[in-house]
């Protein structure tokens, strides 16, 4: 009776968790997890379903196992227990049992090995691919560069794009939380597409589960795998290496697309290689050069130097009262061309989202930099 006075304040919280957890409207994500799954996501590349074949297959040897090893321990021990009147046997050396125990493993363990290996085989090999693209890890966004292939030439970074008041401010959650991205990478159906990975900063990892793949991008090192698609779809993943405080805030979203489509997204993308195509010789007012730094800026720069412009101590420069914001636009110019320790060059970004971060930044929070604008034409110049 005391047990169940103890369990029943336990079984009323937890049916009102259940009822609690009903409340909330969760769908499942387009390309991403669904509601109470238990099994991988849908593959749609050949890899990826050789890897869900191969788990089911591994699982399966592995309940084998594990219901014949159990099946024979408990059976041994209800049927021979001391209390029916059995006493323990004494055998030392048994030829048949060594030979049994050295045999079984072996031939698990080929069943297990020969599917394995030709998977692993088949994700190494990246020869003959159709696209190249690398993908470059940073704290905490990813760069894409076409290498080789239609679209050679066009380079991006992609950054979430879950509003942050949904993040740290209790707004409404969107369907697609912390898995959206401001620019997806774009590749087509049917096509064998080579992923070179690499980073800028810290270990991150490349992965989308429906694809079948997952390559850590290392500093200083050139990693690739590849992936072949086909489904036209959108497909999700994350950064799965821990890289630091924004880890869970970096995933990658790839919008796999018909040919038709992608060579319309080419042509349009390309002229201005990841930029917006706008003249670099117009003239902006600060105004419009704030208003528009403010969303390049919360789309590339928040993560490291926070809404605030407080930065992070010890780790990312405060912009807010910055001698270099405040100082001579030359040099701000400079950093973001070109980089500066732990601040990655930002030359994919258009002349005129470079003009106006850095306007943005000098006329916001408590700056007040006496040369408080810089024009599209002053990057364009500072390029060459």
């Amino acid at each position: 009776m005391k047990y169940a006075k103890r369990l029943l304040p336990m079984i009323v919280m937890f049916a009102g968790l259940l009822a609690a957890g009903s409340s909330f409207a969760v769908s499942d994500m387009t390309g991403g997890p669904a509601v109470r799954e238990l099994n991988f996501q849908p593959p749609v590349t050949a890899i990826a379903a050789d890897i869900y074949q191969l788990h089911n297959w591994m699982m399966g040897i592995c309940v084998a196992i594990f219901l014949a090893v159990f099946g024979v321990m408990f059976y041994s021990i209800f049927k021979h227990r001391k209390s029916l009147g059995h006493k323990s046997a004494s055998f030392h050396e048994s030829t048949t049992v060594e030979i049994a125990w050295t045999i079984v493993p072996f031939v698990i363990v080929v069943l297990m090995a020969l599917p394995a290996t030709k998977t692993v085989v088949a994700m190494k090999d990246t020869s003959n691919a159709d696209i190249t693209i690398k993908a470059t890890g940073m704290q905490w966004k990813w760069g894409y560069d076409y290498l080789k292939g239609d679209g050679e030439g066009i380079a991006y970074y992609s950054a979430l794009s879950t509003p942050r008041d949904q993040i740290h401010h209790g707004a409404t959650k969107g369907d697609n939380y912390l898995l959206e991205v401001d620019h997806p990478l774009v590749v087509p159906v049917n096509k064998k597409i080579r992923i070179v990975t690499t980073a800028n900063d810290v270990i991150h990892a490349w992965g989308v589960p429906a694809l079948g793949v997952k390559q850590d991008a290392i500093p200083g090192f050139v990693r690739d795998t590849w992936f072949k698609a086909e489904k036209v779809g959108t497909y999700r993943g994350n950064c799965y290496e821990l890289c630091g405080k924004e880890h869970a805030f970096m995933p990658i979203v790839v919008n796999v697309v018909s040919e038709e489509d992608y060579a319309k997204w080419v042509s349009e993308k390309k002229p201005s290689s990841g930029a917006t195509g706008e003249d670099p010789n117009k003239t902006w007012t600060v105004a419009e050069l704030s208003k528009r730094g403010e969303e390049v800026y919360n789309g590339n720069c928040v993560a490291c130097h926070q809404a605030t412009g407080k930065g992070v101590p010890g780790a990312f420069p405060a912009l807010d009262g910055s001698t270099v914001v405040n100082g001579p636009k030359e040099g701000q110019v400079d950093i973001l061309l070109n980089g500066k320790n732990a601040m990655p060059a930002w030359k994919t970004l258009s002349d005129t989202e470079i003009a106006a971060v850095i306007t943005y930044t000098r006329n916001h929070w408590s700056n007040k930099a006496k040369q408080n604008i810089v024009q599209p034409a002053e990057i364009l110049a500072a390029r060459k």
